[in-house]
């Protein structure tokens, strides 16, 4: 995947050069301020904290398509983020990832990566109640929450798709060795 080819919108309205991303671990999350995961900004943020000066950038996308739990602005979002998890990392504009609408970007993630991975009993029964409450999943690859974790090495291939129940702080192991 040629992450250059996507037209990415940040918060503040401007395009973002994807060329700054060439050569780049990538960790693409769809995110949401309202939802019983949004405590994973503190793992992703301590992976960027931990990894960015080596090459991580995290693209961090909400999304209000999963029980409408991003109901905010573009802004509010990010002061909520910076302020209640001390982000250092920028949002990108709310988008949609499935349907429709879904972001390009996230039609090409899913096509590389159809299935989530998930660890442990616990998460996997916890993702089979979450399958219920999704409204807008209507093919076998679309997202099933917020905060479903892409992770993409420097030559643009998705090396693992996480569901929400995968904690960040897990991925360390795998991004040490893609930095």
């Amino acid at each position: 995947m040629d992450i250059t080819k996507f037209e990415i919108k940040k918060r503040s309205g401007e395009m973002l050069d994807t060329d700054t991303l060439k050569n780049k671990v990538l960790l693409i999350v769809n995110t949401a301020t309202g939802c019983g995961f949004t405590p994973q900004y503190e793992g992703i943020e301590e992976l960027y904290k931990n990894y960015h000066d080596k090459g991580l950038e995290i693209l961090d996308f909400p999304c209000n398509q999963f029980g409408h739990q991003a109901p905010g602005d573009d802004n509010e979002i990010h002061e909520f983020c910076t302020a209640k998890y001390q982000t250092t990392f920028d949002q990108m504009s709310k988008i949609d990832v499935n349907g429709e609408n879904a972001h390009p970007l996230f039609e090409a993630l899913k096509e590389e990566a159809p299935k989530d991975i998930i660890k442990g009993l616990k998460n996997k029964m916890a993702m089979k109640a979450i399958y219920k409450f999704n409204k807008s999943k209507t093919k076998d690859d679309d997202i099933n929450w917020n905060f479903t974790k892409f992770l993409v090495d420097r030559n643009g291939k998705v090396v693992g798709r996480y569901s929400p129940t995968f904690n960040p702080k897990d991925l360390s192991d795998v991004i040490d060795k893609l930095v």
